[in-house]
């Protein structure tokens, strides 16, 4: 029990009793750590051909399960000894814990019959072979070539193939009939797998006896060559063998893996991103995490080695939802973490992202849980205590994720850190996650001091200054209500004429406007457009909550379903500006951008300032910019919270422990000076950055006189500031230390800098995090002024004045 409350994942333990044959294994684990694991026991120990003369569990008041069971072997049974088998029914039972509901672990009589490590590992192929099989093919790569993607009826017909090739091609349930039908191949495919990956070389040894019990015969390990040959002359069709194929590409770019760690809650792979087909993703990422547990699985993407995203959960309304979130989970994540990579352009960190889809019903907090867990395994691998297992690691080197919150975690940053601290990260536990709470861990969070929407506010000011408009007399429509970190703030931080506000809880809407103090009311409560107050409304204004039917707005129109007209009102509202603080990625797409343009050509908005991430796909903002939209994208606007992120971590870098409980955690509920300076710090830096971009991309397209789209503009930018960071890390630059330290001084946060001295903090700081600070500050500041089109002269001016 001691051993249990110590550790996150299950425990267990095996006695001999006295004077007989008979084992005990006992299993300890938290409760609601896992599900239906007590009946996958008994289909384990059988399949070993073990009966139990008698088994207990015991749930104790602290939150502790306690199982007993009493294994004999069957008598006259052809299986392997007891001695040997019950530590691999030990070994097992951890896989079980992690997945104890899985369509491949048959019964022991079936012929068909996997152990459970071949059960686990086809069911982590099933899992891989649905997002990986690569769907779309040569056909559609000529098809690509022929279409022209700026023609917006092109982009259609190419998304709409694309949807379909990735829905019809290969489905979860074709999938699973193809695993089933090739039981040996999979046993095949499974020891390829553990040839690289079982812990240790002379383990090996151990391990090929105990597949050969599975039949009572010996399964040979083949080379990748026999093995592919084998596959492709036993499956009679294209369709298997891609899929078959899967499972071979997934084995070779596995190159770390927690599968034989016994502690482990959920499975976590490491993997080489060079199997992704550049049809479908132009930029390769630096790193893949693949994570499955029994409620959920995830992903977690970086572009850089040093890179830094929120975690997200994406969760799901209803079966058909879950199996669409399911289908794009990849998809959605990868293109989170390219956003966040445009995004993070001017400070130290690349970018990255994270997803958790938890099935339906399951608890979002125990899935981040896992998930966090589960990855920490692979990144302090062989530290877990009490574990002498090392994992076979074929990266090789030391890798540091930064996490931060996203959708549905910012409460559950405070956790990570802490686990990972007691997982034995001492050193980069203050740095592991950032939104940490003030008072406890001494983080910036976002949403109390309006981190994101001050990066958003500098374009929305900037539009307002540069075209003479008064915020009061500008129109505005907002997705995100005031529950939300963007939503609540851009409510607190604008004056103009809302006339409405669509978020989770419903539609708010008021051509008159909607009253100011109830949504000031509102943002303050965190409470959703749901509890607005409609007696302040004026008679043309209206709520509509998703749950309900059949309500009649003031024109007369009839609204049957509440979550339908929610899901598509953002499209039906005209106003001046629209800010989207919130919503599912590409809410306005390529089918249908047309409805935010009237028949005679005139758009719902004059000026979009995107918010939230993702919110309009690449097609639909190069449709409105087309028709006189003034639009900033979200790798632009939205970048406030890595900046707040980035300089949190910072502290956490910069200061020695002490100082860091001294300064930065709070003391009786009040921040200290030195905090209340350096948040002030922050919101600065994240002001000047964002007024500095949106003036260069203003100039910029006036430059052009409007012949290039705003939103090419950004990603322009955002690609030449990373090129340019990326050669000045390489570059000697970084070597004149008058420069280096004149570069360091003016981006470190002026506090910090008094506080510590500039000299302690270049002691401090490793040298790459200091070549990639200096790098971001030289390239953002250079190309703010001097544009993507600065000369080798200009930068040799700028960079003579780095030392000043």
């Amino acid at each position: 029990m001691w051993n249990v409350e110590g550790r996150y994942g299950p425990v267990m333990e095996v006695f001999e009793v006295e004077g007989t044959r008979e084992r005990r294994i006992v299993i300890g684990y938290k409760m609601g750590g896992t599900s239906r694991f007590f009946s996958a026991l008994s289909n384990l120990y059988h399949f070993y051909q073990l009966y139990s003369a008698r088994k207990y569990v015991e749930q104790f008041s602290n939150g502790i399960t306690i199982i007993s069971l009493y294994l004999n072997p069957l008598p006259n049974s052809q299986a392997p000894p007891i001695e040997h088998s019950i530590f691999q029914v030990v070994k097992e039972a951890s896989l079980l814990y992690c997945l104890p509901d899985n369509p491949f672990f048959l019964p022991s009589d079936d012929p068909n019959a996997h152990a459970v490590q071949e059960a686990m590992y086809a069911y982590c192929g099933w899992i891989f072979a649905q997002h990986f099989c690569n769907r779309l093919g040569p056909a559609y790569l000529q098809l690509k070539n022929i279409l022209d993607e700026s023609n917006a009826e092109h982009a259609e017909v190419l998304n709409n193939i694309k949807r379909r090739f990735r829905e019809e091609t290969f489905t979860r349930e074709s999938i699973a009939q193809v695993i089933h039908a090739y039981p040996e191949l999979i046993r095949l495919l499974y020891v390829n797998f553990a040839m690289v990956h079982y812990p240790e070389a002379e383990e090996q040894t151990k391990l090929m006896p105990t597949l050969s019990y599975q039949r009572l015969q010996t399964t040979q390990p083949l080379t990748d060559e026999e093995l592919y040959d084998k596959i492709r002359r036993s499956v009679p069709n294209k369709h298997e063998l891609q899929v078959l194929e899967s499972f071979m590409i997934f084995n070779k770019h596995v190159l770390k893996t927690n599968f034989y760690q016994p502690t482990k809650v959920a499975l976590s792979f490491r993997l080489a991103p060079d199997f992704l087909p550049e049809v479908e993703y132009p930029k390769k990422p630096f790193g893949i995490f693949f994570v499955i547990g029994n409620e959920f699985r995830g992903f977690h993407i970086r572009f850089r080695d040093v890179a830094r995203g929120g975690i997200r959960i994406v969760m799901s309304r209803n079966k058909e939802n879950y199996s669409i979130n399911q289908r794009m989970l990849f998809d959605e994540n990868y293109g989170l973490a390219s956003t966040q990579a445009l995004k993070n352009k001017d400070i130290p960190e690349g970018g990255a992202k994270g997803t958790i889809l938890p099935s339906l019903g399951a608890t979002p907090r125990l899935c981040f849980e896992k998930y966090v867990d589960s990855i920490i395994d692979l990144l302090i691998p062989g530290q877990t205590p009490g574990i002498k297992e090392k994992i076979s690691d074929l990266y090789g080197k030391p890798e540091l994720l930064f996490f931060g919150p996203d959708e549905g975690t910012a409460d559950m940053m405070d956790w990570a850190a802490l686990h990972a601290r007691s997982r034995g990260a001492e050193t980069w536990w203050k740095s592991f996650t950032t939104g940490k709470s003030a008072e406890k861990l001494g983080g910036v969070p976002h949403d109390t001091y309006g981190m994101t929407s001050l990066s958003i506010r500098q374009y929305v000011l900037g539009i307002y200054k540069q075209l003479g408009l008064r915020e009061k007399d500008v129109t505005k429509v907002q997705t995100g209500g005031p529950d939300g970190d963007l939503g609540s703030n851009e409510i607190l931080l604008s004056s103009d004429k809302t006339v409405a506000i669509i978020d989770g809880s419903g539609v708010l809407a008021d051509p008159a406007g909607l009253n100011r103090e109830e949504l000031i009311r509102l943002a303050k409560l965190r409470k959703p457009v749901g509890f607005f107050d409609k007696s302040k409304l004026s008679k043309d204004g209206y709520l509509v909550k998703v749950e309900e039917h059949d309500v009649k707005l003031p024109s007369g129109e009839i609204v049957l379903d509440g979550t339908d007209f929610r899901n598509g009102a953002h499209l039906r509202f005209k106003a001046d500006i629209f800010v989207p603080c919130g919503g599912r990625p590409e809410a306005v797409n390529i089918s249908n951008m047309a409805a935010l343009v009237d028949a005679d050509g005139k758009p719902h908005f004059k000026y979009i300032v995107e918010g939230a991430n993702l919110f309009f796909s690449h097609q639909a903002r190069l449709h409105l910019e087309k028709r006189k939209v003034i639009l900033f994208k979200d790798s632009s606007t939205n970048k406030g919270g890595v900046t707040s992120s980035s300089l949190e971590v910072l502290a956490g870098l910069a200061l020695a422990t002490e100082e860091y409980m001294d300064l930065m955690i709070f003391k009786d509920g009040k921040p200290s000076e030195f905090y209340q300076s350096y948040v002030k710090d922050i919101q600065q830096k994240i002001t000047e950055n964002a007024a500095a971009e949106f003036s260069c991309i203003w100039r910029e397209h006036a430059r052009l006189q409007g012949t290039k789209p705003r939103t090419i503009i950004s990603d322009e930018l955002s690609s030449t500031l990373n090129n340019l960071q990326a050669e000045l890390e390489s570059s000697d630059l970084f070597d004149d230390l008058p420069s280096r330290k004149g570069v360091i001084r003016r981006a470190m946060p002026k506090t910090l800098v008094e506080k510590v001295g500039l000299e302690a903090l270049m002691q401090r700081l490793p040298e790459p995090y200091q070549r990639a600070l200096f790098s971001s500050w030289v390239a953002s500041h250079f190309i703010y002024k001097y544009g993507v089109n600065g000369s080798s002269v200009d930068f040799f001016h700028f960079a003579r004045d780095l030392a000043h």
